[in-house]
């Protein structure tokens, strides 16, 4: 399994700041903003600094005024830090929705092959998790902003009271220096642990639930469940570990305030004993050091979710910054095509193969219907002929009138011209009917539309309240399985490639619609070159021809007669089949490449 890329600090950095520039205005705002409430929140206690001095000489009469420009202060200071805190929120959710569609816009131009070496957990936990993460502390790097801006503006303020007042100030930097030392190696690495393990325990999750039937078929279910343990007992660990690095840097955070405090008290204490400076501004140096306690607190306490969030974000950025699927000039289909496969081998894990050594010849306008086992390869098999998987070894390639095209060099473009598939699982996308059976063919209009469904044997669509206007998907109508399946199959009919892959596409073994999808299909193959992975035999026997795999190899090949009558595997897997279905073996025609096809386009 090939790991998604991580992005590097810098480059990190470099996309996060490019996405800033492409809201001007959004940064003026910001920056504008949180300098003047930086500004208001200094000005507060020099200005009672220069109360106390007032209260405690003669002069009292300035007192007043100073109480009148302080309430100004404040209610600015209020006012200023609410438009900057505006700012930089707004600025900081539309860096995180750019973010997001870059991401997403990505994943979905990334190569399948990509998305398949990677495995479909890393994808979704940078999509979803990681997202997330950064979702959630965009907000906290925001106040990180402010609370930088305000402790650089603060230090102004204290060497305006007295240069030394400014240096006890600083002594409290030495030790958050240390504290950070002793942080920042350690914490980029367990947080960037901690989100690799939670990838690999969602990783593991996804194909404990995508592999439910493997699962159940093998009593794999006490061994799948130690898995997903050991995997959350690593995130778990990893997390912890994290933790408590951040805590002990929360712990000396505490100690450099009472440091710093102290420090001033004293260094005030002996200049106004000395008679270098007032008391009053030894009070604004102790206040304005007081008011630094929740900045300080927010710049030092966040670089627990900084961490956190840069983990999280270096993984999107990798994923973000990935070339997407370059585009390819494959001509296009010219008459059937003929499938060729040559010594295709693929293993997950590297050691042991799922498919091994497969040579396998499909004519033009022929189909072959795989059968097994659970676990014996079948729909491996189905992705590499679909070229949504690359094999670990060998070559597939597409041939027709004009000659050979390789699977691998047809791009995701070029391998749609070419070849359909269509799985067991399918998704209904929100929108009218139209717009997802449009994905397959933008241009596509409502008579060719009609005719895909009626291919499909979607008869419902024409029931539909608003026809093809009709809403479906999560926030719309509600298909059952079988129907979203005839929709999968309209989509395909539609695209009319001259191949199509179908992997379990009818294995609705429970449903009343069963004979109805396996007619779909079956009316979706002819004419065409079709490669079935058949959970239902009774589909299987309509092929010209039905490969036996086992352990990832073909170990029986024929007609469905020929088979039969070899009272071989596949004449045993018949026999439970139609004990278990009480399906009569009537002859059934054949799909043949000598069938007429319907007219393409």
């Amino acid at each position: 399994m090939t790991a998604l890329p991580v992005a590097t600090g810098r480059r990190t950095l470099s996309t996060m700041l490019r996405l800033a520039r492409s809201h001007p205005r959004d940064c003026v705002a910001t920056g504008v903003w949180t300098v003047a409430a930086a500004l208001a929140t200094v000005t507060g206690p020099l200005l009672l600094g220069a109360l106390v001095d007032a209260v405690g000489s003669r002069h009292r009469g300035s007192a007043g005024p100073l109480l009148a420009l302080l309430a100004v202060v404040g209610v600015a200071g209020a006012i200023l830090s609410a438009l900057a805190q505006r700012a930089i929120v707004a600025l900081a959710a539309r860096i995180t929705a750019a973010l997001r569609e870059k991401i997403l816009g990505r994943v979905l131009t990334l190569d399948s092959t990509v998305v398949h070496g990677a495995g479909s957990g890393d994808v979704t936990s940078r999509v979803t998790e990681d997202m997330e993460i950064f979702s959630e502390a965009a907000p906290l790097l925001a106040e990180v902003f402010a609370a930088a801006v305000t402790v650089a503006v603060s230090f102004v303020g204290f060497s305006s009271l007295d240069w030394r007042l400014a240096a006890a100030f600083v002594i409290v930097f030495p030790v958050y220096a240390l504290s950070l030392r002793g942080y920042l190696p350690k914490a980029g690495a367990r947080y960037a642990a901690e989100r690799r393990a939670a990838a690999d325990r969602t990783q593991t999750i996804l194909e404990s639930l995508h592999g439910a039937a493997t699962v159940e078929a093998f009593g794999m279910a006490p061994l799948q469940a130690e898995r997903v343990a050991a995997a959350s007992a690593r995130a778990t660990e990893a997390g912890i570990s994290a933790l408590r690095l951040s805590l002990w840097l929360t712990k000396t955070m505490n100690g450099a305030e009472a440091l710093g405090l102290s420090a001033i008290l004293l260094t005030g204490s002996l200049l106004v004993h000395g008679h270098v400076i007032a008391v009053g501004a030894v009070a604004a140096a102790a206040l304005l050091f007081h008011r630094l306690f929740d900045p300080l607190g927010t710049l030092l306490g966040s670089f627990d979710d900084v961490q956190r969030a840069g983990a999280a974000l270096s993984r999107i950025v990798g994923v973000a910054g990935m070339p997407g699927a370059e585009p390819v000039s494959v001509r296009a289909p010219d008459g059937p095509v003929a499938i060729e496969v040559r010594g295709v081998r693929h293993s997950y894990d590297g050691t042991a193969d799922v498919v091994r050594a497969m040579d396998l010849t499909v004519p033009a306008g022929t189909s072959v219907a795989v059968v097994g086992a659970s676990g014996a390869g079948k729909s491996t098999l189905a992705a590499i002929l679909a070229g949504l998987l690359p094999s670990s070894a060998g070559t597939t390639a597409l041939r027709d009138a004009r000659g050979t095209v390789a699977s691998a060099d047809l791009g995701e473009a070029g391998r749609s011209r070419w070849i359909g598939m269509v799985a067991q699982d399918t998704h209904v996308f929100t929108g009218t009917l139209r717009e997802d059976l449009t994905l397959a063919v933008p241009d596509a209009d409502d008579h060719r539309i009609s005719a895909a469904l009626a291919t499909a044997g979607a008869r419902w669509a024409a029931a539909l309240p608003d026809g093809l206007d009709t809403r479906i998907g999560p926030d719309g109508l509600h298909l059952d399985p079988a129907q979203a399946q005839q929709l999968a199959l309209a989509r395909i009919a539609l695209a009319d490639p001259p191949v199509v892959v179908l992997d379990e596409a009818s294995a609705e073994a429970g449903s009343a619609h069963a004979h109805e999808l396996e007619e779909a299909a079956t009316a979706l193959m002819r004419g065409r070159t079709a490669v079935v992975v058949a959970h239902r035999l009774s589909q299987a026997r309509v092929c010209d021809r039905v490969l036996v795999m086992d352990h990832g190899r073909v170990v029986e090949q024929g007609t469905h007669d020929e088979l039969l009558a070899r009272d071989g595997r596949y004449a045993v897997l018949w026999r439970m089949w139609t004990m278990r279905t009480h399906t009569p073996a009537e002859p059934v025609q054949a799909v043949s490449g000598s069938s007429a096809r319907p007219a393409r386009g």
